[in-house]
């Protein structure tokens, strides 16, 4: 049996106050294996972002686990949390988040100059080139089409080699064709890296690709 990248231990959370609170989570249970290339789906509205936002521990759990490599994140400090994303998780989100001042190769240095990486220069150039874009390594994200910007968010959540990668709708800013080519490069490099994926999409051709999927309802796992 492989090891557990991913435990989940009755995941809850809502927004709103009093009577007009609405639970998201309805406590999520869910183990991930090593390696495993898992496609969270629902609807519209059903918790997918925000069950992401708190693996990423973007936001806080009201109760319940979410522990990772073996630690429970959602019992660490602010100050963990962000030392913790910044050497073990890989985000890719529908909008990129690129820093728009700095070009295609500084947005990918950038995690790996706050860990003190050697060779980080050498390692983000060898990223841009396996994401096709080294003749784009000056550009800025403004003079970027936005299939050239996912695929420059693709090389920067992997350049840290995190241990999980989180995406979130990774094509659902982008034309059909351009969508492809960056999902087609997702699944190629998270498999020859080994990396432990989960990929939240509402699209089932998407979803089909992945290892499992696992659909919320209503803020359950169906």
């Amino acid at each position: 049996m492989s090891h557990l990248k991913v435990k989940i231990r009755n995941l809850k959370k809502s927004f709103g106050q009093g009577e007009s609170k609405i639970e998201v989570l309805k406590g999520i249970n869910l183990d991930i294996e090593t390696g495993e290339i898992l496609a969270l789906t629902g609807k519209s509205g059903s918790g997918k972002s925000t069950m992401l936002s708190l693996l990423a521990g973007l936001d806080s759990v009201d109760s319940g686990d979410i522990v990772i490599d073996g630690n429970n994140i959602s019992q660490m400090s602010e100050k963990e949390l962000a030392n913790f994303r910044a050497t073990n998780l890989g985000i890719v989100f529908q909008q990129f988040h690129l820093i728009s001042t700095l070009t295609a190769i500084e947005n990918i240095l950038l995690p790996l100059e706050l860990l003190n990486i050697p060779h980080s220069m050498e390692l983000s150039k060898s990223l841009l080139d396996s994401v096709g874009l080294s003749h784009r390594a000056h550009h800025l994200p403004s003079e970027l089409s936005g299939g050239e910007c996912q695929r420059v968010a693709l090389a920067r959540a992997l350049a840290i080699r995190p241990s999980l990668l989180l995406a979130d709708e990774p094509s659902g800013n982008l034309d059909e064709e351009t969508g492809e080519k960056v999902m087609d490069l997702l699944f190629k490099m998270v498999r020859e890296t080994k990396t432990t994926l989960i990929l939240v999409t509402h699209d089932p051709d998407l979803a089909k690709r992945c290892s499992r999927v696992v659909n919320l309802e209503y803020g359950s796992l169906a």
